[in-house]
C-alpha cells in the first residue's frame, strides 16, 4: 500500500539530475511491488514534471515499506519510455540506486530504498541515455 495516514506517513523526495532534459516531461515511478518495476508503470504511482535539468519529485503520505523509482525523459509527450526494436530504450531514464545493467532492465531489489513513518527519504537519480 503506497498512501498512509498521516499520522504514520512518510516522504519520499527524489532529486532528478537529467542533463538533456530540456524539453518534454519527466515521469517519476513510485513501485511497490517488485513484480512490476520498472516496466509497469501503470501499476505505479507515477508524477508528470516538465522537463529541466535538474528537478524535485514529492511523493508525500507514503506508508513505511521498500519502494524502488523508476524515472524516465519523455521527450515526445506520450508518457511512455520508448524503445526500440530490441527493447532498449530511446529515450533517457534512471532508476533508485542508479542501478545501470547493460543487458538486462535492473531489479526492483537493486533499486530499493526503505521509507520510514513520520520521516523524509532523499534519493538521488541521474537519468541519462
Amino acid at each position: 500500500m503506497l498512501l498512509s495516514t498521516p499520522a504514520w506517513a512518510g516522504e519520499i523526495v527524489a532529486r532528478i539530475t537529467a542533463p538533456g532534459a530540456v524539453t518534454g516531461e519527466i515521469g517519476c515511478s513510485l513501485f511497490s511491488k517488485p513484480e512490476t518495476f520498472p516496466l509497469k508503470p501503470d501499476q505505479a504511482v507515477t508524477l508528470w514534471l516538465p522537463a529541466a535539468p535538474e528537478t524535485a519529485c514529492r511523493f508525500t503520505n507514503i506508508a513505511p515499506g521498500r519502494y524502488a523509482l523508476a524515472v524516465s525523459h519523455d521527450r515526445n509527450g506520450n508518457r511512455r519510455l520508448d524503445e526500440n526494436f530490441f527493447g532498449i530504450p530511446t529515450e533517457a531514464w534512471g532508476v533508485s540506486g542508479n542501478i545501470r545493467p547493460s543487458l538486462r532492465a535492473p531489479r526492483f531489489d537493486e533499486a530499493a530504498f526503505s521509507v520510514a513513518a513520520d520521516g523524509t527519504t532523499e534519493i538521488a537519480i541521474e537519468v541519462l541515455e
